[in-house]
Protein backbone atom coordinates (compact mmCIF):
# COMPACT_ATOMS: atom_id res chain seq x y z
CA UNK A 1 0.00 0.00 0.00
CA UNK A 2 2.66 2.54 0.88
CA UNK A 3 4.71 1.26 -2.37
CA UNK A 4 1.70 2.05 -4.75
CA UNK A 5 1.31 5.80 -2.58
CA UNK A 6 4.49 6.40 -3.25
CA UNK A 7 4.22 5.54 -6.85
CA UNK A 8 1.45 7.80 -7.46
CA UNK A 9 3.10 10.25 -5.52
CA UNK A 10 6.47 10.27 -7.77
CA UNK A 11 3.87 9.84 -10.99
CA UNK A 12 2.22 13.41 -9.78
CA UNK A 13 5.11 15.29 -9.56
CA UNK A 14 6.25 17.16 -12.35
CA UNK A 15 9.75 16.45 -14.11
CA UNK A 16 12.04 18.39 -16.38
CA UNK A 17 11.12 17.11 -20.35
CA UNK A 18 7.66 16.19 -18.88
CA UNK A 19 4.26 17.86 -19.91
CA UNK A 20 2.40 18.69 -17.06
CA UNK A 21 -1.53 17.91 -16.97
CA UNK A 22 -3.25 21.12 -17.54
CA UNK A 23 -5.15 22.11 -14.65
CA UNK A 24 -8.63 22.17 -15.06
CA UNK A 25 -8.71 25.84 -12.32
CA UNK A 26 -7.47 28.99 -13.90
CA UNK A 27 -3.69 29.31 -14.55
CA UNK A 28 -1.77 31.06 -11.64
CA UNK A 29 -0.30 33.00 -14.75
CA UNK A 30 -3.31 35.01 -14.69
CA UNK A 31 -3.39 36.11 -11.28
CA UNK A 32 0.35 36.97 -11.57
CA UNK A 33 -0.54 39.05 -14.70
CA UNK A 34 -3.54 40.66 -12.39
CA UNK A 35 -1.45 41.24 -9.53
CA UNK A 36 1.18 43.20 -11.87
CA UNK A 37 -1.86 45.13 -13.43
CA UNK A 38 -2.64 46.66 -10.16
CA UNK A 39 0.70 47.01 -9.20
CA UNK A 40 1.08 49.69 -12.46
CA UNK A 41 -2.15 50.66 -12.06
CA UNK A 42 -0.57 51.87 -8.59
CA UNK A 43 2.27 52.84 -10.31
CA UNK A 44 0.38 55.50 -12.77
CA UNK A 45 -0.42 57.24 -9.18
CA UNK A 46 2.55 58.77 -8.32
CA UNK A 47 3.57 59.31 -12.28
CA UNK A 48 0.73 61.53 -12.28
CA UNK A 49 1.42 63.90 -9.08
CA UNK A 50 4.60 65.72 -10.13
CA UNK A 51 2.82 68.26 -12.41
CA UNK A 52 -0.24 68.84 -9.96
CA UNK A 53 1.97 70.02 -7.76
CA UNK A 54 3.57 72.70 -9.01
CA UNK A 55 1.65 75.47 -8.78
CA UNK A 56 0.57 74.58 -5.00
CA UNK A 57 4.33 74.15 -3.40
CA UNK A 58 5.06 77.44 -5.66
CA UNK A 59 2.15 79.20 -3.66
CA UNK A 60 3.19 77.82 -0.21
CA UNK A 61 6.64 77.68 -0.17
CA UNK A 62 7.69 79.89 -2.65
CA UNK A 63 10.02 78.18 -4.30
CA UNK A 64 10.77 78.80 -8.03
CA UNK A 65 9.24 76.85 -10.55
CA UNK A 66 12.28 76.05 -12.01
CA UNK A 67 13.48 74.49 -8.77
CA UNK A 68 9.94 72.51 -8.30
CA UNK A 69 11.09 71.32 -11.64
CA UNK A 70 14.57 70.13 -10.32
CA UNK A 71 13.68 67.54 -8.73
CA UNK A 72 10.92 66.25 -10.60
CA UNK A 73 13.85 66.13 -13.19
CA UNK A 74 15.65 64.22 -10.62
CA UNK A 75 13.20 61.77 -10.40
CA UNK A 76 12.71 61.29 -13.98
CA UNK A 77 16.67 61.07 -14.38
CA UNK A 78 16.95 58.25 -11.50
CA UNK A 79 13.72 56.47 -12.96
CA UNK A 80 15.73 56.14 -16.42
CA UNK A 81 19.29 55.43 -15.39
CA UNK A 82 17.92 52.44 -12.72
CA UNK A 83 15.55 50.88 -15.12
CA UNK A 84 19.22 49.40 -17.47
CA UNK A 85 20.15 47.25 -14.32
CA UNK A 86 16.49 46.79 -12.61
CA UNK A 87 16.21 43.11 -14.52
CA UNK A 88 19.69 42.08 -13.36
CA UNK A 89 18.23 42.96 -9.40
CA UNK A 90 14.90 41.39 -10.28
CA UNK A 91 17.68 38.05 -11.53
CA UNK A 92 19.45 38.41 -8.33
CA UNK A 93 17.28 39.35 -5.57
CA UNK A 94 13.71 37.82 -7.46
CA UNK A 95 10.59 40.04 -8.20
CA UNK A 96 8.42 39.65 -5.17
CA UNK A 97 11.26 41.31 -3.06
CA UNK A 98 12.44 43.81 -5.74
CA UNK A 99 8.67 45.51 -6.70
CA UNK A 100 7.74 45.33 -2.81
CA UNK A 101 10.41 47.40 -1.30
CA UNK A 102 10.84 49.91 -4.28
CA UNK A 103 6.98 50.66 -3.34
CA UNK A 104 7.67 51.10 0.24
CA UNK A 105 10.52 53.09 -0.98
CA UNK A 106 7.90 54.91 -3.19
CA UNK A 107 5.86 55.45 -0.13
CA UNK A 108 8.36 56.58 1.86
CA UNK A 109 9.54 59.70 -0.26
CA UNK A 110 5.79 60.58 -1.30
CA UNK A 111 4.70 60.45 2.83
CA UNK A 112 7.64 62.10 3.70
CA UNK A 113 6.86 65.38 1.23
CA UNK A 114 3.81 66.24 3.90
CA UNK A 115 6.77 67.80 6.63
CA UNK A 116 8.89 68.76 4.25
CA UNK A 117 9.63 72.51 4.95
CA UNK A 118 13.03 72.83 3.01
CA UNK A 119 14.10 72.57 -1.14
CA UNK A 120 16.32 69.63 0.17
CA UNK A 121 13.50 67.73 1.43
CA UNK A 122 11.82 67.98 -1.88
CA UNK A 123 14.89 66.76 -3.66
CA UNK A 124 15.43 63.88 -1.29
CA UNK A 125 11.82 62.62 -1.01
CA UNK A 126 9.91 63.28 -4.52
CA UNK A 127 13.62 63.15 -6.97
CA UNK A 128 15.55 60.52 -5.07
CA UNK A 129 13.74 58.34 -3.15
CA UNK A 130 10.31 57.98 -6.00
CA UNK A 131 12.77 57.98 -8.69
CA UNK A 132 14.88 55.31 -7.40
CA UNK A 133 11.67 53.46 -6.58
CA UNK A 134 10.13 54.22 -9.41
CA UNK A 135 12.88 52.74 -11.69
CA UNK A 136 13.37 49.71 -10.17
CA UNK A 137 10.12 48.02 -11.10
CA UNK A 138 8.16 50.26 -13.78
CA UNK A 139 10.19 49.11 -17.35
CA UNK A 140 11.42 45.64 -16.43
CA UNK A 141 8.66 44.76 -14.46
CA UNK A 142 5.90 43.66 -16.62
CA UNK A 143 8.43 42.30 -19.45
CA UNK A 144 10.40 40.08 -16.67
CA UNK A 145 6.51 39.11 -15.96
CA UNK A 146 5.35 38.34 -19.29
CA UNK A 147 8.61 36.05 -20.73
CA UNK A 148 8.58 34.28 -17.30
CA UNK A 149 5.09 33.41 -16.68
CA UNK A 150 3.45 33.13 -20.55
CA UNK A 151 4.37 31.34 -23.81
CA UNK A 152 1.30 31.86 -25.16
CA UNK A 153 -0.65 35.07 -25.04
CA UNK A 154 2.12 37.15 -24.43
CA UNK A 155 0.79 39.50 -26.67
CA UNK A 156 -2.11 40.08 -25.17
CA UNK A 157 -0.77 39.92 -21.61
CA UNK A 158 2.04 43.02 -22.86
CA UNK A 159 -1.12 45.02 -24.47
CA UNK A 160 -3.15 44.88 -21.71
CA UNK A 161 0.06 45.40 -19.30
CA UNK A 162 0.60 48.64 -21.13
CA UNK A 163 -2.83 49.61 -20.72
CA UNK A 164 -2.76 49.34 -17.11
CA UNK A 165 -0.42 52.75 -17.04
CA UNK A 166 -2.85 54.46 -19.00
CA UNK A 167 -5.83 53.47 -17.09
CA UNK A 168 -3.91 54.20 -13.62
CA UNK A 169 -3.42 57.76 -15.16
CA UNK A 170 -7.12 58.25 -16.16
CA UNK A 171 -8.11 56.97 -12.32
CA UNK A 172 -6.03 58.96 -10.84
CA UNK A 173 -5.39 62.23 -12.51
CA UNK A 174 -9.03 63.69 -11.99
CA UNK A 175 -9.13 62.29 -8.39
CA UNK A 176 -5.96 64.15 -7.61
CA UNK A 177 -6.29 66.80 -9.09
CA UNK A 178 -9.96 67.38 -7.25
CA UNK A 179 -7.87 66.78 -3.91
CA UNK A 180 -5.29 69.20 -4.93
CA UNK A 181 -7.97 72.15 -5.62
CA UNK A 182 -10.49 71.01 -2.94
CA UNK A 183 -7.99 69.76 0.15
CA UNK A 184 -4.49 70.93 -0.74
CA UNK A 185 -1.25 69.17 -1.85
CA UNK A 186 -0.78 67.21 1.29
CA UNK A 187 -3.61 65.26 1.17
CA UNK A 188 -2.68 64.28 -2.68
CA UNK A 189 0.93 62.99 -1.72
CA UNK A 190 -0.78 60.73 1.76
CA UNK A 191 -2.88 59.16 -1.13
CA UNK A 192 -0.30 58.59 -3.13
CA UNK A 193 1.48 56.89 -0.32
CA UNK A 194 -1.12 54.69 0.45
CA UNK A 195 -1.96 53.57 -2.97
CA UNK A 196 1.72 51.82 -3.09
CA UNK A 197 1.41 50.44 0.28
CA UNK A 198 -1.89 49.29 -0.72
CA UNK A 199 -0.18 47.34 -3.29
CA UNK A 200 2.69 46.08 -1.34
CA UNK A 201 0.52 43.11 0.53
CA UNK A 202 -0.85 41.46 -2.85
CA UNK A 203 2.58 41.50 -4.06
CA UNK A 204 3.70 39.80 -1.79
CA UNK A 205 1.00 37.17 -0.94
CA UNK A 206 0.16 36.40 -4.48
CA UNK A 207 3.21 37.44 -7.06
CA UNK A 208 6.22 34.73 -7.25
CA UNK A 209 9.00 34.70 -9.75
CA UNK A 210 9.06 31.99 -11.47
CA UNK A 211 6.06 29.26 -12.96
CA UNK A 212 8.15 26.30 -11.32
CA UNK A 213 8.21 27.97 -7.67
CA UNK A 214 4.72 26.92 -7.54
CA UNK A 215 4.84 23.44 -9.46
CA UNK A 216 3.84 24.58 -12.45
CA UNK A 217 5.22 25.34 -16.15
CA UNK A 218 4.51 28.69 -17.78
CA UNK A 219 1.18 29.18 -19.22
CA UNK A 220 1.18 27.57 -22.96
CA UNK A 221 3.97 25.67 -22.14
CA UNK A 222 4.19 22.12 -23.55
CA UNK A 223 7.03 21.22 -20.77
CA UNK A 224 7.78 21.62 -17.26
CA UNK A 225 11.07 24.35 -16.71
CA UNK A 226 12.72 24.18 -13.52
CA UNK A 227 13.45 27.68 -12.38
CA UNK A 228 16.88 29.14 -13.86
CA UNK A 229 19.45 29.85 -11.63
CA UNK A 230 20.68 33.72 -11.39
CA UNK A 231 22.95 34.66 -14.52
CA UNK A 232 26.00 36.17 -12.91
CA UNK A 233 27.19 39.29 -14.12
CA UNK A 234 23.73 40.95 -15.88
CA UNK A 235 24.65 44.31 -14.60
CA UNK A 236 28.28 44.11 -15.98
CA UNK A 237 27.19 43.08 -19.25
CA UNK A 238 24.81 45.44 -19.19
CA UNK A 239 27.59 48.00 -18.86
CA UNK A 240 29.73 46.92 -21.34
CA UNK A 241 26.53 46.55 -24.34
CA UNK A 242 26.79 50.41 -23.76
CA UNK A 243 30.60 50.77 -23.82
CA UNK A 244 30.42 48.74 -27.13
CA UNK A 245 27.37 50.84 -28.54
CA UNK A 246 28.11 54.14 -27.73
CA UNK A 247 31.33 53.80 -30.24
CA UNK A 248 28.69 53.37 -33.59
CA UNK A 249 26.30 56.12 -34.86
CA UNK A 250 23.14 54.71 -34.96
CA UNK A 251 22.77 54.75 -30.97
CA UNK A 252 23.63 58.28 -30.85
CA UNK A 253 20.89 59.34 -33.03
CA UNK A 254 18.43 56.56 -31.75
CA UNK A 255 19.16 57.84 -28.10
CA UNK A 256 18.64 61.58 -29.05
CA UNK A 257 15.67 61.25 -31.40
CA UNK A 258 14.46 59.23 -27.85
CA UNK A 259 15.59 61.84 -25.47
CA UNK A 260 13.83 64.19 -27.42
CA UNK A 261 10.97 62.04 -27.49
CA UNK A 262 11.27 61.83 -23.52
CA UNK A 263 11.99 66.27 -23.85
CA UNK A 264 8.18 66.36 -25.36
CA UNK A 265 5.95 63.75 -23.43
CA UNK A 266 7.13 63.00 -19.88
CA UNK A 267 9.26 66.29 -19.87
CA UNK A 268 6.71 68.83 -21.10
CA UNK A 269 3.58 68.00 -21.21
CA UNK A 270 3.02 65.38 -18.15
CA UNK A 271 4.69 67.87 -15.89
CA UNK A 272 3.88 71.26 -17.35
CA UNK A 273 0.58 71.32 -19.13
CA UNK A 274 -1.67 71.15 -16.32
CA UNK A 275 0.28 74.63 -14.89
CA UNK A 276 0.73 76.31 -18.63
CA UNK A 277 -3.36 75.36 -18.73
CA UNK A 278 -3.89 77.06 -15.04
CA UNK A 279 -1.87 79.87 -16.66
CA UNK A 280 -4.54 80.59 -18.74
CA UNK A 281 -7.35 80.21 -16.55
CA UNK A 282 -8.10 76.61 -17.24
CA UNK A 283 -9.06 74.90 -13.78
CA UNK A 284 -6.46 72.05 -12.53
CA UNK A 285 -9.14 69.63 -12.46
CA UNK A 286 -10.25 70.25 -16.16
CA UNK A 287 -6.79 70.01 -17.22
CA UNK A 288 -6.13 66.67 -15.48
CA UNK A 289 -8.68 65.14 -16.93
CA UNK A 290 -7.56 66.32 -20.37
CA UNK A 291 -4.33 64.81 -19.61
CA UNK A 292 -6.12 61.85 -18.66
CA UNK A 293 -7.68 61.14 -21.80
CA UNK A 294 -4.06 61.26 -23.13
CA UNK A 295 -3.20 57.87 -21.46
CA UNK A 296 -6.37 56.56 -22.96
CA UNK A 297 -5.36 57.21 -26.22
CA UNK A 298 -1.64 56.08 -26.47
CA UNK A 299 -2.59 52.42 -25.51
CA UNK A 300 -4.09 53.06 -29.32
CA UNK A 301 -1.57 54.77 -30.66
CA UNK A 302 1.38 52.36 -29.43
CA UNK A 303 -1.20 48.92 -30.91
CA UNK A 304 -1.58 50.88 -34.57
CA UNK A 305 2.25 52.06 -34.55
CA UNK A 306 3.21 48.33 -33.79
CA UNK A 307 0.96 47.11 -37.00
CA UNK A 308 2.78 50.12 -38.97
CA UNK A 309 5.71 49.39 -37.99
CA UNK A 310 5.40 45.57 -39.30
CA UNK A 311 4.71 47.39 -42.91
CA UNK A 312 6.47 50.40 -43.14
CA UNK A 313 10.20 51.63 -43.29
CA UNK A 314 10.71 52.28 -39.22
CA UNK A 315 13.02 55.54 -39.82
CA UNK A 316 10.04 56.86 -42.23
CA UNK A 317 7.63 56.76 -39.36
CA UNK A 318 9.83 58.28 -36.68
CA UNK A 319 10.43 60.84 -38.99
CA UNK A 320 6.65 61.32 -39.72
CA UNK A 321 5.73 60.52 -35.70
CA UNK A 322 8.23 63.53 -34.47
CA UNK A 323 8.00 65.76 -37.68
CA UNK A 324 3.57 65.74 -36.66
CA UNK A 325 4.36 66.01 -32.97
CA UNK A 326 6.13 69.34 -33.70
CA UNK A 327 3.77 70.95 -36.00
CA UNK A 328 1.43 70.29 -33.18
CA UNK A 329 3.49 71.95 -30.36
CA UNK A 330 3.87 75.08 -32.09
CA UNK A 331 -0.41 75.58 -31.93
CA UNK A 332 -0.41 74.81 -28.41
CA UNK A 333 0.09 78.39 -27.27
CA UNK A 334 -2.88 79.05 -29.95
CA UNK A 335 -5.17 76.62 -28.12
CA UNK A 336 -4.64 77.08 -24.40
CA UNK A 337 -7.69 78.93 -23.08
CA UNK A 338 -10.10 79.24 -20.04
CA UNK A 339 -12.46 76.55 -20.97
CA UNK A 340 -11.84 73.17 -22.91
CA UNK A 341 -13.03 73.45 -26.89
CA UNK A 342 -13.18 70.72 -29.96
CA UNK A 343 -9.60 72.43 -31.36
CA UNK A 344 -8.05 71.40 -27.76
CA UNK A 345 -9.75 67.82 -27.72
CA UNK A 346 -8.18 67.08 -31.25
CA UNK A 347 -4.58 68.01 -30.00
CA UNK A 348 -5.44 65.82 -26.84
CA UNK A 349 -6.51 63.29 -28.90
CA UNK A 350 -3.56 63.37 -31.93
CA UNK A 351 -1.03 64.10 -28.64
CA UNK A 352 -2.24 60.77 -27.00
CA UNK A 353 -2.02 58.78 -30.47
CA UNK A 354 1.51 60.01 -31.11
CA UNK A 355 2.60 59.61 -27.00
CA UNK A 356 4.35 56.59 -27.30
CA UNK A 357 3.34 55.97 -30.94
CA UNK A 358 7.42 55.83 -31.20
CA UNK A 359 8.52 52.66 -28.88
CA UNK A 360 7.84 50.02 -32.21
CA UNK A 361 10.09 51.37 -34.76
CA UNK A 362 13.10 52.28 -32.12
CA UNK A 363 12.55 48.44 -30.52
CA UNK A 364 12.51 47.82 -34.06
CA UNK A 365 15.82 49.89 -35.63
CA UNK A 366 17.48 48.49 -31.92
CA UNK A 367 16.69 45.09 -33.06
CA UNK A 368 18.21 45.69 -36.68
CA UNK A 369 21.27 47.47 -35.45
CA UNK A 370 22.17 45.36 -32.49
CA UNK A 371 20.75 42.11 -32.75
CA UNK A 372 21.22 39.99 -29.71
CA UNK A 373 22.17 43.13 -27.51
CA UNK A 374 19.09 44.86 -29.15
CA UNK A 375 17.04 44.69 -25.49
CA UNK A 376 19.79 46.19 -23.12
CA UNK A 377 20.59 48.86 -25.91
CA UNK A 378 16.86 49.85 -26.20
CA UNK A 379 17.28 49.72 -22.13
CA UNK A 380 19.62 52.49 -21.98
CA UNK A 381 17.84 54.04 -25.15
CA UNK A 382 15.30 54.26 -22.77
CA UNK A 383 17.24 55.82 -20.27
CA UNK A 384 18.43 58.67 -22.62
CA UNK A 385 14.11 59.25 -23.24
CA UNK A 386 14.00 59.88 -19.16
CA UNK A 387 17.10 61.94 -19.24
CA UNK A 388 15.84 64.08 -21.99
CA UNK A 389 12.51 64.38 -19.71
CA UNK A 390 14.12 65.14 -16.92
CA UNK A 391 16.22 67.86 -18.40
CA UNK A 392 13.10 69.82 -20.05
CA UNK A 393 11.40 69.33 -16.60
CA UNK A 394 14.02 71.72 -14.87
CA UNK A 395 14.49 74.00 -17.69
CA UNK A 396 10.61 74.34 -18.78
CA UNK A 397 10.14 75.68 -14.81
CA UNK A 398 13.15 77.88 -15.28
CA UNK A 399 11.68 79.78 -18.43
CA UNK A 400 8.30 80.22 -17.09
CA UNK A 401 9.95 81.84 -13.90
CA UNK A 402 11.98 83.68 -16.84
CA UNK A 403 9.85 84.48 -19.08
CA UNK A 404 6.15 84.49 -17.43
CA UNK A 405 4.89 81.93 -19.49
CA UNK A 406 5.42 78.63 -21.50
CA UNK A 407 5.15 79.66 -24.89
CA UNK A 408 9.07 79.80 -25.90
CA UNK A 409 8.78 76.15 -23.76
CA UNK A 410 6.32 74.80 -26.83
CA UNK A 411 8.11 76.92 -29.59
CA UNK A 412 11.87 75.37 -28.03
CA UNK A 413 10.31 71.83 -27.98
CA UNK A 414 8.73 72.07 -31.43
CA UNK A 415 12.07 72.94 -33.19
CA UNK A 416 13.84 69.67 -31.07
CA UNK A 417 10.87 67.64 -32.75
CA UNK A 418 11.91 68.73 -36.24
CA UNK A 419 15.59 67.94 -35.59
CA UNK A 420 14.60 64.66 -34.15
CA UNK A 421 12.67 64.47 -37.28
CA UNK A 422 15.77 64.62 -39.50
CA UNK A 423 17.75 62.55 -36.88
CA UNK A 424 15.53 59.30 -37.70
CA UNK A 425 16.04 59.86 -41.80
CA UNK A 426 19.88 59.88 -41.16
CA UNK A 427 20.01 56.65 -39.26
CA UNK A 428 21.70 54.43 -41.68
CA UNK A 429 21.05 50.69 -42.69
CA UNK A 430 22.42 47.83 -41.45
CA UNK A 431 23.91 45.71 -44.12
CA UNK A 432 22.43 42.35 -44.89
CA UNK A 433 25.11 40.12 -45.21
CA UNK A 434 24.98 37.40 -47.31
CA UNK A 435 26.87 34.24 -47.32
CA UNK A 436 29.44 33.42 -49.51
CA UNK A 437 29.62 30.15 -51.75
CA UNK A 438 32.16 28.49 -51.71
CA UNK A 439 34.07 28.39 -55.81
Amino acid sequence: MTQTTDALADARAPRPGRQPRRPARVHRAWFVAAVTFVTIIGAAAFRSLPGLLIDPLHEEFNWSRGTIGAAVSINLALYGLTAPFAAALMDRFGIRRVVAVALVVIALGSGLTVWMTAVWQLLLCWGLLVGLGSGSMALAFAATVTNRWFTERRGLVTGILTAASASGQLIFLPLLSWIVTEHDWRPAAVTVALAALAVVPFVWLLLRDHPADVGLAPYGAKEFTAKPEPVPGAARRAVTVLFSAVRTGPFWLLAGTFAICGASTNGLIQTHFVPAAHDHGMPITAAASLLAVVGVFDVVGTVASGWFTDRFEPRRLLAVYYALRGVSLLFLPMLLAPSVHPPMVFFIVFYGLDWVATVPPTLALCREQYGEDSAIVFGWVLASHQVGAAAVAFLGGVARDAFGSYDVVWYASGALCAAAALMALVIRRRPVRTPVLAQ
